[in-house]
């Protein structure tokens, strides 16, 4: 049995919403590119057409993958979160102790990690040592680059 891949809310409807266009507009537009690539001639010598296919490709394995995970997720319930301790699909602000300066993660799974905008997983470093700990708690988190200091100050939906 595949193992469950959890999701919050707002991550299932992103899933879905990537899923629809993959499938209807952009296997569309992945067609024309074939078709017009096949009409600059001969096909063994023809790189339009062996990069529309690589592209063709790249994007039914990511519908194969989408498809997957809406058979295989499991939604994060978060309705009886009372903000005690953090979890999965809690925002969290922490104090970095060496610096002093904060930051706010939310943590979810592994499908929507977007480092750039906080989102980490419970499975990364950091994200798994925060989970499980409550505000006021000092966490130390073993990074490639050494230990890392956090402070829980807040915890959030």
């Amino acid at each position: 049995m595949a193992k469950k891949i959890m999701l919050t809310e707002e991550g299932l409807v992103k899933l879905e919403e990537e899923l629809k266009y993959l499938k209807g507009e952009k296997r569309k537009e992945m067609a024309e590119k074939i078709k017009l690539a096949r009409s600059y001639g001969d096909l063994s010598e023809n790189s339009e057409y062996d990069d529309a296919k690589n592209e063709q490709a790249i994007m039914e394995a990511r519908i194969r993958d989408i498809e997957t995970t809406l058979k295989n997720y499991e939604l994060i319930d978060d309705s009886d979160d009372n903000n005690m301790s953090v979890r999965l699909s809690s925002k969290v602000t922490v104090e970095m102790i060496a610096t002093g300066t904060t930051r706010e993660f939310k943590i979810v799974g592994v499908n929507e990690i977007d480092p750039a905008n906080g989102k980490i997983s419970d499975e990364s470093p950091i994200g798994s040592a925060l989970v499980g700990h409550n505000v006021g708690d000092v966490v130390e988190v073993d990074t490639p680059n050494g230990l890392l200091g956090l402070k829980i100050l807040e915890i959030g939906k």
